[in-house]
């Protein structure tokens, strides 16, 4: 039997490794200020509900909460006077979709001289906008990017053109129809478009059942919640609703990712970076592997966190580095 040998005193204690958390910029640290809220959009004071800690809260069980609550950031913190969305659809938690912005700025700033690019001349294209229009909404109003959302859903774009018509944003936002479910890039990318980032949240279940599945089980996750918060008015970053399009796809996120990698490949000229959130690590080792034989040239992954909620988003480049300084050189 071979003793154990007697621990390494001279080598390095390992520190624990630090979870994400949100972004410094990111407007939402902390808990939510309900009284600033309300007074932002006096329907949400209907919606609030009081924890067993005596903490204001919403009941977010309740898709109207939710969507209430939205709204209330929205116009709080973003100055989007007017947002709503149908009953059903995907209801953004939006600390977490701030988040990715920060991290797609960060990479900007990383490209160029430093400095976060601001204003108009930054295109940036969303696949799978949605209904909420929420990355645009996000994203024009902390950097003043323009942007174009893409989907393959009539109704989703019906309901977004509203919100950007109300809001006056047709200059900052346009939209796109995607006609072809099965492509993510072709028929939206045209040859004289020219795009810094490309950002994405794409359907990760691979079924109508999965999908259903996950759903119960987040509804009794936030029914403990509920009964025994942390301190934290709002729960783990996660969708709420979802139209079928939103939520799953076949072959769910591995199969859409890899559609999008092949792709990217395809209007590589016209693209800065692309870039897509990621919510499955398992996925991580295939995605990579995808982007080699693509033949990326850079690939970026950035960790992100809110509460116990843990996050990434992947980006990738096929510029190099002197490609992507006269990009950002053409733009100022």
């Amino acid at each position: 039997m071979t003793p154990t040998q007697p621990p390494d005193d001279s080598a390095p204690a390992r520190r624990p490794v630090a979870r994400p958390t949100l972004h410094p910029r990111n407007r939402h640290q902390g808990r939510y200020d309900f009284d600033r809220l309300v007074r932002a959009s006096s329907a949400l004071s209907t919606h609030l509900v009081t924890t067993p800690r005596g903490e204001a809260s919403v009941d977010f069980h309740d898709p109207a909460a939710v969507r209430e609550l939205n709204r209330a950031i929205l116009r709080a913190d973003y100055g989007i006077a007017h947002w709503d969305l149908p009953d059903g659809a995907l209801c953004p938690p939006i600390p977490g979709r701030a988040d990715y912005l920060h991290g797609l700025a960060d990479l900007l700033a990383d490209t160029g001289d430093g400095h976060i690019p601001r204003g108009l001349s930054v295109r940036v294209l969303d696949v799978g906008v949605g209904a909420s229009v929420i990355y645009p909404l996000l994203g024009h109003a902390e950097y003043g990017w323009r942007f174009v959302g893409a989907d393959i859903d009539a109704t989703s774009l019906q309901v977004a053109s509203a919100i950007i018509a109300s809001n006056r944003l047709e200059r900052a936002i346009t939209l796109r129809r995607q006609a072809r479910r099965q492509h993510i890039f072709e028929g939206i990318v045209g040859e004289d478009d020219r795009f810094d980032l490309t950002l994405c949240n794409p359907p990760f279940h691979a079924s109508a059942g999965d999908a259903a599945r996950v759903h119960d089980r987040k509804r009794r996750q936030l029914g403990a919640a509920a009964s025994a918060p942390r301190g934290r008015a709002a729960p783990p970053a996660a969708n709420f609703g979802g139209h079928a399009h939103e939520l799953w796809c076949p072959g769910g996120e591995a199969e859409f990712l890899r559609r999008m990698v092949r792709e990217s490949a395809d209007v590589d000229d016209r693209v800065l970076w692309f870039s897509s959130l990621v919510a499955r690590a398992e996925h991580l080792s295939g995605l990579r592997r995808q982007l080699r034989q693509a033949g990326a040239i850079e690939v970026r992954e950035v960790a992100m966190g809110q509460g116990s909620k843990q996050s990434r988003f992947v980006a990738w480049t096929f510029h190099d580095a002197d490609a992507r300084a006269a990009w950002q050189a053409e733009r100022r």
